[in-house]
């Protein structure tokens, strides 16, 4: 008993009867805890899911709302569980690995679900699917009222646990399924499967995205330059008679395009007017490891992308590489992407093939990302541009790049989150001392593992 509770979510004990008795008791606490608090507060709850997008969606979503003047609370991290939506509503950081700090989650979410101190009138919440039931289990007790569904690529992450792409769509779908009756589904009207949920939800939907149909469309979208350095994204958003000019600083690709899209959609229907969504998305920083430009030693610049990786993630983030200007030399460090099951080959044979036209040097981590070397040396990418490293050496990958590292080389990072990453950005960024505000997993738990 003391040694489950004493690693009571960590993964040594998942296999324990005792911890998983332990945890179903926590989560069902925690959201009788939540569902109280909703029922007396009636906050307006806006949930974001999809397969990619979610945090820098739900940010930027908040950064909008924030500006506006609007009391709005919003996911912490990436808290998009069981236990990270009634952590969020609760206003509460997660326990980890220690009993102790559970038990005063548990006491202080009582404390709140009672007591009468001011509650944000909106909530921002972040919900995700590792496994089928996942999104419903929260959906069908959240019951929000606007859904953002961000974007579900051919091949998604956790796909894995999936029957198929579509059986993880399906259970994206259930969060719209189960918003209010008068509810609004904002949702990404480029991908194929958020094309089939529009078409069940079209009375109460609004699109965002590139294509023409749209509701909320992206034009000329690109990278902004200064000084002859990228700086973040610009293009103009389209909406009904409004056109509006948009930039995001400190962050690359058409992902961070889709995240302020569907805040421009949410600050509509929060009767925000367009020009000032625009404003707060100028300021609003994007959140770490999200193909985030940081500086990298001796001048040389870093695409930060290390939170997660998805085929279709990594495929644009090769492609926006390539697009950057005045670069003398393109090094990509690509680690494991996981959770892929039988697409797994075809992820990493893709993104070798993309890596071949799109890097002058190609580092890989892990024995899934060997791969993409092989697949782009069979296309003809000389054997000296490639190196690969195991699935524990991220560290060392960046310490023997420092080399390669100067002014005019721009390096791309990026691979699933069990493949760390992060490890590799820490040892070639020009600041390495402020790694815990800009990188992502540096708290002391994550650091531990």
């Amino acid at each position: 008993m003391q040694v489950c509770a004493r690693y009571l979510f960590q993964v040594q004990c998942v296999s324990n009867p005792m911890y998983r008795v332990l945890r179903a008791i926590v989560v069902a606490i925690l959201t009788w805890e939540a569902k109280l608090v909703l029922k007396r507060r009636n906050p307006k709850i806006i949930a974001v899911t999809g397969n990619a997008g979610k945090t820098s969606s739900k940010d930027a979503i908040f950064a909008v709302l924030s500006h506006a003047g609007l009391s709005v609370r919003k996911s912490e991290k990436s808290y998009n569980s069981e236990f990270g939506v009634p952590l969020t509503i609760l206003g509460l950081e997660s326990g980890w690995g220690s009993p102790w700090r559970w038990v005063v989650n548990l006491v202080q979410g009582l404390i709140t679900a009672l007591g009468n101190d001011p509650y944000p009138a909106w909530l921002v919440v972040e919900v995700g699917a590792d496994r089928p039931g996942d999104i419903n289990r929260i959906a069908r007790w959240l019951r929000p009222h606007i859904v953002v569904i961000t974007s579900i690529p051919s091949i998604p992450v956790h796909v894995e646990y999936f029957d198929s792409p579509h059986a993880l769509a399906q259970e994206k779908r259930r969060l719209a399924e189960h918003m209010r009756p008068d509810g609004l589904l904002i949702i990404n009207g480029d991908d194929e499967y958020t094309k089939k949920i529009h078409a069940e939800f079209a009375d109460s939907a609004v699109t965002f995205g590139f294509e023409g149909q749209n509701a909320f469309v992206a034009r000329d979208a690109g990278i902004q330059y200064e000084e002859k350095k990228p700086i973040g994204m610009h293009f103009y958003c389209e909406h009904s008679n409004a056109r509006i000019s948009v930039s995001i600083p400190g962050a690359l690709g058409k992902p961070r395009v889709y995240s302020a899209l569907c805040a421009l959609a949410v600050a509509e229907a929060a009767s925000i007017a367009l020009e000032t969504a625009g404003e707060a998305l100028a300021h609003f920083a994007p959140p770490p490891g999200r193909m985030r430009l940081l500086e990298g030693i001796r001048g040389s610049i870093i695409i930060d992308d290390t939170y997660n990786a998805s085929p279709a993630a990594t495929l644009s983030a090769l492609e926006t590489l390539k697009e950057i200007k005045g670069v003398k030399k393109r090094i990509a460090v690509l680690g494991d992407m996981l959770e892929l099951g039988r697409f797994s080959k075809i992820a990493h044979t893709e993104a070798g093939e993309v890596a071949r036209k799109t890097t002058d040097l190609l580092v890989t981590v892990g024995f899934r990302a060997k791969a993409i070397g092989e697949v782009a040396l069979n296309n003809g990418m000389p054997e000296t541009h490639i190196r690969s490293y195991e699935h524990y050496e991220s560290a060392r990958a960046g310490k023997e790049l420092e080399p390669e590292l100067k002014e005019g080389v721009v390096v791309l990072v990026k691979g699933s989150q069990g493949i760390r990453m992060e490890k590799t950005v820490f040892e070639i960024m020009a600041e390495p001392e402020r790694a815990g505000e800009l990188l992502v997993r540096m708290d002391k738990d994550w650091r531990m593992r």
